[in-house]
């Protein structure tokens, strides 16, 4: 974890701004790395697709046409 925090930090102006950024962050991420080693392939899939229907129903993107 502190090995991530230190690349992630490589960005930032200030160690305040890379703290503010990863203390919210870090509730965040843990949602999106599941410990892969621990599932078989369809249901990582299964998980993934979960977790950002999740995202987007969080972040009101649900139902938003893309940029790309």
């Amino acid at each position: 974890p502190t090995r991530q925090r230190e690349r992630a930090m490589k960005g930032f102006r200030s160690a305040g701004a890379a703290q503010r950024f990863l203390s919210a962050f870090s509730g965040i991420s843990p949602h999106f790395r599941p410990r892969r080693h621990l599932m078989n392939a369809p249901d990582h899939r299964t998980g993934t697709t979960l977790r950002f229907a999740i995202w987007d129903q969080i972040t009101g993107t649900v139902g938003r046409p893309t940029t790309a």
